[in-house]
């Protein structure tokens, strides 16, 4: 935990960019959606508590398990809304099911693709066995 976290005056933008590994801008993005709304020191600058930070990290983990921001925001809800953790749960589950359902049938596709790789792997090496054997036919 930072300084500035220890004394109760929350997080700078820097120091969750820096701790998360992603830039100020995109912080500020994710503000501008809705998501977060840090309060502001008497020289505008943001700070973030923990609860932010909290929602920060949901939202990366959100975009990690390849969620778009509307798609976050409607489990973990806007800064401004009070979801209960029913809710969020109930809502994360429905579309955690749905990307499951997403993954699977990806995973499916990726199967019959190598599949047909294989096979046509093995046509190849086929057909260059023959052409090998003619070649050597031929210069015999």
């Amino acid at each position: 935990m930072d300084a500035a976290n220890r004394s109760g005056q929350g997080y700078s933008i820097s120091d969750l960019a820096s701790e998360l590994g992603i830039t100020a801008s995109s912080i500020r993005y994710y503000e501008k959606r809705g998501l977060l709304a840090p309060r502001r020191t008497r020289g505008n600058h943001r700070l973030y508590d923990r609860h932010e930070r909290a929602r920060l990290k949901l939202i990366l983990r959100g975009k990690h398990f390849g969620y778009s921001l509307d798609e976050i925001a409607r489990m973990i809800g806007f800064w401004d809304t009070d979801l209960d953790e029913l809710t969020q749960i109930d809502r994360s589950l429905a579309f955690g099911e749905r990307k499951l359902a997403e993954i699977r049938a990806r995973i499916r596709e990726i199967q019959a693709l190598e599949q047909e790789l294989v096979a046509l792997a093995a046509r190849m090496r086929t057909r260059r066995a023959e052409l090998a054997r003619n070649h050597t036919k031929e210069t015999s």
